[in-house]
């Protein structure tokens, strides 16, 4: 009889065989509409164990996304220090910081920070969430300058399974207590199971089927999908991938996930144009 294996043990099969096909340029996600990505920078330090803010700037623009989500991106302990240069951010891509912690040394909400581009914020919610550990959720509805209005959650989850249930149900608690948006739930879930005590499995019950799963982790050898991207509507991720170059394999321990956002889901033909005229 043919021994059963574990899905992690499949996983790492498929990264066995998949890792000497990778080509040295990300696959790029085909397609219109607005890019978004989720990048845990893992305080910027590589998986070569240098700190390099440079090196995690140039990732950022690599992946060209019109909104990202950042994890990691401020010190954890003690006066939370950011570690990226925002203001060459700004210059250079176009992308703009929401305005998150209190302390101005800060970058985001629990080193939760969220970047876009041409729109404005229209509502911020800090959220400090259940758990052993001290986690947040920097909930964001932003109105982009086509008109199209999205509510993106950006979010690292915690290290303990039950402590991400808790924050799992506790953020779609916090969306149903808003008026009904094009949500997106971006960032490092720290999950890659989908059982009945997964986290993930809590927003599939509440969203339906959730965007498919690309392996992020670890970047130089990515076997677990610990990053995800989930929409609150169907179809409105329409293509989805890891930003696998060669610099984003050392910049951090994570690959970036971007993902396509279908403007049609979003009532938006706008977006359309906006990337036409980008």
């Amino acid at each position: 009889m043919k021994p059963i294996k574990s899905p992690l043990a499949n996983a790492v099969m498929r990264s066995f065989r998949e890792n000497g096909k990778r080509p040295d340029q990300p696959v790029p996600i085909a397609g219109e509409g607005l890019r978004v990505a989720t990048y845990n920078v893992h305080k910027c330090v590589g998986v070569d164990g240098r700190f390099d803010p440079d090196r995690t700037f140039e990732v950022i623009r690599e992946i060209g996304a019109d909104i990202i989500a950042l994890q990691e991106a401020d010190t954890r302990f003690g006066e939370r220090t950011g570690l990226l240069d925002l203001k060459r951010i700004e210059t250079e891509t176009g992308l703009i910081a929401v305005p998150a912690e209190a302390s101005v040394r800060a970058h985001g909400w629990h080193g939760n920070v969220l970047l876009f581009r041409d729109g404005a914020v229209r509502d911020i919610h800090r959220e400090k969430l259940p758990g052993l550990e001290p986690r947040g959720a920097l909930l964001t509805d932003i109105e982009l300058n086509t008109g199209v209005h999205l509510r993106v959650v950006a979010v690292h989850l915690g290290l303990f399974r039950a402590s991400r249930r808790q924050q799992a149900d506790h953020i779609l608690g916090l969306l149903g207590n808003r008026d009904e948006a094009a949500t997106l739930i971006m960032g490092d879930m720290n999950e890659w199971r989908l059982g009945n005590g997964s986290a993930l499995r809590r927003f599939e019950e509440a969203f339906g089927y959730l965007p498919p799963a690309r392996a992020s982790f670890p970047a130089r050898w990515p076997v677990l999908a610990l990053d995800r991207i989930i929409a609150n509507r169907d179809g409105l991720v329409a293509d989805l991938a890891a930003h696998d170059s060669l610099l984003a394999r050392v910049a951090s321990d994570h690959l970036p996930l971007t993902a396509l956002i279908d403007p049609g889901v979003l009532g938006g033909e706008a977006v359309k144009a906006m990337r036409a005229s980008g």
